[in-house]
């Protein structure tokens, strides 16, 4: 049975084993839960990463926001705020635009060290200066983004991207979009 504790990481993980206990949990958690907006999986997802990165020292504790945007149903050019950790966020944003809107029209995550100088950022948060975005694909189709800030440059780097990809892969396939 899933427990809060799934979302406490030992003192002095590494990030390797972060995102391990990050990805396992994650399934335990998603097991007969598909729908994402009734059972809450990328809820636990946004708290599970959350808790990841501030246990991890340096950057990764930074993360000043994590979480998703989900396609918008009514309006497919543009993504709608699912669920988040962090302060409030933009409630849309379009495909296109920011590194968001960027992830979700390219299809390809987008690792930005420093988001001054990423063309159209969207600061929905002043304090961030980093940032990662990856997009959760179905069927070649983006259905959401997961999209974490970090109030420091250079905040995530490659392992980070490699995680989150596998990450966003498990969500495609275990919730019904």
């Amino acid at each position: 049975m899933v427990h809060a504790d799934s979302s406490t990481f030992r003192e002095g993980v590494d990030k390797r084993e972060a995102y391990e206990q990050v990805l396992e949990q994650a399934k335990a958690l998603f097991e007969g839960q598909r729908n994402w907006a009734k059972t809450s999986n990328t809820s636990n997802t946004a708290s599970l990463l959350w808790h990841a990165l501030h246990a991890l020292p340096g950057a990764s504790a930074q993360t000043n926001w994590a979480g998703f945007y989900v396609l918008d149903a009514r309006n497919p050019a543009q993504l709608i705020l699912g669920p988040f950790q962090g302060k409030v966020a933009c409630q849309t944003i379009a495909f296109g635009k920011g590194v968001c809107g960027a992830a979700a029209q390219s299809r390809r995550t987008q690792l930005v060290p420093d988001v001054e100088k990423f063309p159209g950022h969207i600061a929905c948060d002043g304090a961030s200066r980093s940032e990662i975005v990856v997009p959760v694909l179905k069927r070649g189709k983006v259905v959401a983004i997961i999209d974490i800030d970090c109030a420091v440059e250079n905040g995530f780097d490659e392992d980070d991207q490699k995680q989150l990809e596998a990450l966003a892969e498990l969500l495609a396939e275990a919730c019904d979009w």
